[in-house]
């Protein structure tokens, strides 16, 4: 792509988070988020190829649809009560309906079914822009509208999600599905939480980032889409797949790594809450996602792939990908759980 096209598609959409981060009003919120839309479409369809125009395809019509009901929710509230105020979005039925348009942006469950296909079709790069970068504005708008959603909607939308998340990756050979259901998992932690300390729900969304960043970037390095290529990436590099097991087990929320203090935080707000019942279903979900974790750790460093071929390295280009993002986020994937309480300090 040409870098000046891609100068402006990514300047745009830092331009329409802003937007949507910087907005009291509901219409100049539901324009950054179309501006958001309409910036990644390009790069997604970049390749030309018939599953990134598929994926493409059903980004549009999902986003369109969610950006339409916000609009539709935004208007009814003005229409019953007379406010365009973010804040003052009151009544139920605007409510709710802005709460399911949001979640459709996201991802949660149940209306999670287009993330793991879009998902699928696209370069790993882009995918990883479409888990992190596109769930910053929504999420923006879900924490302002939290005090006023009924809490029983998103302990249900929290709970689906990390219940279908961990159901979901069990059976997927696809690494980047793999990665959707992830998401999906990690959206249900961050949302049951919020209306308690949406403080934690902040510091999951920080932490569930530089993870799955340092996942994206570490596939990109081996170009892994599959199980099966991850199988020969110890031959290749053995210290990268030694990292890679180790964020892997961190996204799973396994102690002593970054992600096991989200997880650990927030089922402790969610028994101080008098919620038992609710902080262990969430903790038997984040066994199920924690069981294609160690999947795909079992399939990188305890298997080799089935070749009889007696090269002893295969020829491969140099990458072109800088290490240092990869070498940043890796580390804050790996080491962040002992500053926990700075971490807490700084947040609350």
């Amino acid at each position: 792509m040409n870098p000046y096209v891609l100068t402006v598609l990514l300047s745009s959409l830092g331009l329409g988070t802003t937007l949507t981060f910087a907005s009291s009003h509901w219409v100049l919120a539901w324009m950054g988020l179309e501006v958001n839309t309409l910036a990644i479409l390009p790069l997604m369809a970049q390749h030309h190829h018939p599953r990134a125009v598929e994926a493409t395809t059903k980004y549009f019509l999902t986003q369109a649809t969610a950006a339409a009901m916000i609009l539709f929710a935004s208007t009814t509230n003005a229409w019953l009560i007379g406010e365009w105020d973010i804040n003052n979005l009151s009544h139920p039925l605007a409510t709710t309906m802005a709460i399911a348009a949001l979640a459709l942006k996201i991802g949660l469950a149940p209306v999670h079914f287009w993330l793991p296909e879009v998902l699928q079709g696209l370069d790993l790069l882009t995918g990883l822009i479409l888990s992190t970068w596109q769930k910053l504005a929504p999420f923006a708008l879900i924490v302002q509208l939290a005090p006023a959603i009924d809490p029983v909607l998103l302990t249900t939308l929290g709970l689906a999600s990390a219940l279908v998340g961990g159901w979901g990756g069990l059976n997927q050979t696809q690494l980047r599905k793999i990665l959707a259901y992830s998401s999906i998992a990690h959206m249900g932690w961050m949302v049951i939480v919020l209306q308690y300390a949406p403080q934690l729900t902040l510091l999951a969304l920080g932490t569930y980032i530089f993870m799955t960043s340092a996942a994206f970037l570490t596939l990109k390095l081996s170009s892994a889409t599959k199980i099966s290529t991850l199988t020969m990436a110890w031959s290749k590099s053995p210290v990268m797949v030694t990292t890679t097991a180790l964020v892997l087990l961190s996204l799973g929320g396994l102690p002593p790594l970054t992600g096991f203090m989200p997880k650990w935080l927030i089922l402790q707000e969610l028994a101080k809450q008098g919620l038992p019942l609710t902080a262990t279903i969430m903790a038997l979900a984040a066994l199920l996602s924690l069981y294609f974790y160690l999947r795909l750790c079992y399939a990188m460093t305890l298997t080799m792939y089935p070749n009889t071929v007696n090269s002893i390295a295969p020829w491969r280009a140099r990458s072109t990908q800088l290490a240092l993002p990869l070498a940043l986020t890796t580390t804050i994937a790996l080491g962040l759980l002992p500053l926990t309480p700075g971490i807490l300090l700084m947040v609350s």
